[in-house]
């Protein structure tokens, strides 16, 4: 009889096959249709965001060739983009020019060189370069 302690009795150990790679297992299904789906919302928001601002884009090159006295009317069309008619268009003057503070949150037009918005505006003098800064700067920062 064979000796059970005998080495020559030993065999290999019995290796299991490896894990195939494909097909995934379901969760990693699930995680990659919630990446897609994520991705897709995030392309959706970011074109929204680009359309919806269509408008500034537009305003912001028109004060780059504006006559002077036009840089109220470029904001006049940018501010009823963004609001109700029935809310801006009556506005001028002082209103106007609170009105364009108050939406962005600055007080550029009441206290700053957009003051002479209105003079500018009426063939007037004043602080074209500060009136021009004023006015990108709403353009940029105001929020409806």
């Amino acid at each position: 009889m064979s000796d059970p302690a005998d080495l020559s009795n030993l065999k290999d150990i019995v290796v299991p096959p490896e894990v195939p790679l494909w097909p995934p297992a379901p969760g990693w299904w699930i995680l990659a249709v919630g990446c897609v789906a994520a991705g897709a919302i995030l392309v959706a928001v970011v074109v929204d965001r680009h359309r919806r601002n269509a408008y500034r884009r537009q305003a912001l090159l028109e004060l780059d060739h504006v006559e002077v006295h036009d840089i109220s009317a470029v904001l006049k069309r940018a501010a009823l983009v963004a609001w109700p008619r029935a809310e801006v268009a009556s506005l001028t003057g002082e209103e106007w020019r609170a009105f364009l503070d108050r939406s962005a949150r600055m007080d550029a037009f009441t206290r700053g060189a957009g003051r002479d918005l209105e003079a500018l505006t009426f063939g007037g003098g004043g602080d074209v370069p500060g009136v021009l800064a004023a006015a990108k700067s709403w353009i940029r920062r105001h929020r409806c």
